[in-house]
């Protein structure tokens, strides 16, 4: 059965769910609803959890906010760098629960929030990295096993995007057991490349991220120079249009629900 995509927004949101089961699209974008309403309310009455470059101290008996909470605290950034990947890690689980309850576990399971990507997939799938008109990045992708799943990607860029980074980095790819992790930790990594000694800029960056354990790889583009670190997927060139986020199944979706 080909599998199904479904793409929406939502104020600042930019989503794509992928998946086999109609059903479990369903459920993820009710859960992002639902979440979304969560984080905003929480935000109001707690400024400092929407603004600060820190973690804090607040308590809160929602999953989401915990687990933003708990990232924000390993990488030691505001809680709101962990935002997209919580919401993809959260998406993920209703796509997971709803067919673990039928018997029906999916063979694809994807959440893609603002380049931040929750997968557990039966299914091969390969992840376009882009960013900007480094030359370097244009053809270069991952390939995504089952054996990697289920994995968390998470991209910063102080480039291209619109999100904060304190960085120069062109791109910093983290992949992590959960897009909670891979977000915040693809935040905190992003912002130690920066100097006039790329590749030095490049080599504390790593150095960093080989000494947290949640993070599995990290993969960083700087000006036409490139490090790696820990276990990636494997590399692969990315056919076609660079600014596909999905490449491998990108003729075969059914547009729906």
């Amino acid at each position: 059965m080909k599998p199904y995509k479904h793409h929406f927004s939502e104020k600042e949101s930019d989503l794509t769910i992928i998946s086999d089961s109609q059903e479990a699209i369903i459920k993820a974008k009710e859960s992002f609803y639902y979440h979304r309403k969560v984080i905003e309310e929480f935000c109001k009455k707690n400024e400092t959890f929407l603004k600060s470059f820190s973690p804090v101290k607040l308590d809160s008996n929602q999953p989401i906010i915990n687990l933003m909470l708990n990232a924000s605290e390993t990488f030691d950034v505001g809680p709101m760098a962990a935002v997209a990947g919580a919401l993809a890690d959260i998406m993920l689980d209703a796509m997971r629960r709803v067919t673990r309850e039928a018997n029906n576990l999916p063979r694809i399971a994807l959440v893609e929030n603002g380049g931040e990507i929750a997968i557990d997939s039966k299914e091969e799938l390969t992840i376009a990295l882009f960013a900007g008109n480094n030359e370097l990045n244009l053809n270069i992708g991952f390939k995504i096993r089952k054996k990697d799943c289920p994995i968390g990607i998470g991209t910063s860029s102080a480039t291209i995007g619109h999100a904060i980074s304190l960085g120069e980095a062109d791109a910093v790819t983290v992949f992590a057991k959960n897009a909670t992790l891979a977000d915040t930790g693809a935040t905190k990594i992003a912002n130690l490349v920066k100097g006039v000694d790329i590749e030095k800029s490049i080599k504390d960056a790593l150095d960093f991220a080989d000494d947290i354990d949640e993070i599995q790889g990290v993969f960083i583009n700087r000006e036409n120079q490139i490090g790696k670190s820990g276990k990636l997927p494997t590399i692969v060139k990315i056919e076609g249009n660079k600014n596909k986020i999905i490449d491998g199944f990108k003729n075969k979706y059914q547009n729906k629900p």
